[in-house]
């Protein structure tokens, strides 16, 4: 089937890693954050335009991007966590290897906007446009993820309780 293996060739979970993934509760904290983190991200990405161009609500739109970048730490740590439960390592998993390099970029535009802000580093200006950086990121590497996540549902076995008879 077209788009259920990962770039390797090899499907995304081996049985036992599937196993573990449908039984791990991080699995549904997972699925729980990365739309929570995206809402936010949404209402963020809004009041950090909306002062990039009217200069109105700079500490909403600070405020909002520590927000983003908590719940990105979040589903960071707990990502990790389920990594480590599905496939016996942190991070950099064979089949999410690439989506967990990108990652760290994101991670790291969003910590530098922290130091931004709490060192001075930047003026306001400085710190919105880090902030957008950092939010263009985060929209890739979420599309690796729900792109990555999509393939693994195509690729999982229809179960037996869904298949139509043959006539």
């Amino acid at each position: 089937m077209a788009g259920s293996t990962h770039a390797q060739g090899m499907p995304l979970y081996t049985p036992d890693e599937r196993r573990r993934r449908d039984q791990s509760p991080w699995t549904l904290v997972q699925g729980i954050l990365a739309p929570i983190q995206f809402l936010v991200f949404l209402a963020s990405l809004a009041l950090v335009l909306r002062w990039l161009m009217t200069g109105e609500g700079l500490w909403l739109a600070t405020t909002s991007v520590i927000v983003k970048t908590v719940t990105l730490y979040a589903i960071m740590i707990t990502g990790s966590i389920w990594e480590k439960e599905v496939f016996g390592i942190w991070l950099f998993a064979r089949p999410f290897f690439w989506e967990d390099v990108f990652s760290m970029l994101v991670l790291a535009l969003h910590t530098a906007y922290l130091g931004a802000v709490a060192f001075g580093w930047l003026d306001a200006r400085g710190q919105m446009l880090l902030a957008l950086a950092a939010y263009a990121t985060y929209v890739i590497n979420a599309t690796q993820f729900v792109l990555k996540l999509r393939a693994a549902r195509l690729s999982a076995p229809v179960p037996l309780s869904d298949m139509e008879p043959a006539r």
